[in-house]
């Protein structure tokens, strides 16, 4: 049996520890708050070009643009796949990465020739450790996700897709379901869907307004779509910031009850 000092000894240790778990927790939590305002605020203007895709395609249902285009003439196995990764840049947060990672294993393991496109360090990390090719990282991105920084990820990937450099683009990241869950989600970015716009049918004898387009259709969408990918781009950042935190919050949260428990014994001992 240990000794009295010992067993001191190393409660004093656990409380340490135990103190340090805890600040962990009120940063993220804070961290967290201000991520999720940040959000709120530039999500109605999103939003709203969300609804002005919707409102075109439903006056012009036969409008034909590339940002649409899914490229059906070209065989799976010879489609260019663009993955866009969104990792944390630390540790300490239980499970967090490894389902992002697992996520990003399945896509890379169907057909195509796929590219790799990281966002934070761990992920960086491990896809280098493993062999894998990535095309580009976007370092600091994770902890400080901005309109700025998402601006330039979403141009780089509209470009390359108008250039015909990637057929497809998808986007992997950790949502927030509820303010205690998130779960890792793949979205497909780029070719845009139809029916991710909700286009209702409106009955015939419903009034209908009157939309001007100028100079054209085509033009206008290729306006709106960059702004809408954009945002797309930046609410994910944040998301995935806000999940990150949550779940760092949970396991300094475990981490701070497990102290606890072993202080209990110790002194009982």
């Amino acid at each position: 049996m240990s000794d009295i000092r010992e067993i001191q000894e190393r409660i004093a240790s656990v409380r340490d520890t135990m103190k340090i778990t805890n600040a962990m927790y009120m940063i993220s939590s804070s961290k967290m708050k201000q991520a999720r305002k940040k959000l709120a605020e530039t999500e109605p203007y999103f939003y709203a070009m969300q609804g002005e895709i919707s409102r075109i395609l439903r006056h012009v249902p036969d409008l034909r643009h590339h940002y649409f285009d899914a490229r059906s003439d070209i065989p799976a196995e010879k489609r260019r796949i663009a993955s866009l990764v969104i990792t944390a840049d630390k540790g300490m947060a239980g499970s967090y990465n490894h389902d992002i990672v697992r996520l990003e294993e399945q896509i890379l393991a169907g057909p195509g020739q796929h590219k790799l496109f990281i966002i934070g360090e761990l992920g960086r990390q491990y896809f280098s450790r493993h062999g894998m090719a990535i095309e580009s990282s976007f370092q600091y991105t994770v902890q400080h996700p901005t309109m700025h920084r998402a601006r330039l990820i979403s141009e780089m990937i509209l470009n390359m897709f108008t250039a015909g450099e990637v057929d497809e683009v998808y986007l992997v990241y950790t949502r927030m379901d509820n303010a205690m869950s998130s779960s890792a989600q793949i979205v497909q970015l780029l070719p845009l869907k139809r029916t991710s716009f909700e286009i209702m049918k409106m009955p015939l004898n419903m009034h209908r307004e009157t939309i001007d387009l100028y100079p054209d259709a085509e033009s206008v969408m290729s306006s709106i779509v960059p702004n809408y990918v954009k945002g797309m781009v930046y609410s994910c950042l944040v998301e995935a910031y806000c999940s990150e935190q949550n779940a760092r919050m949970m396991a300094m949260q475990t981490a701070t009850d497990s102290a606890r428990d072993i202080i209990r014994d110790l002194s009982v001992q």
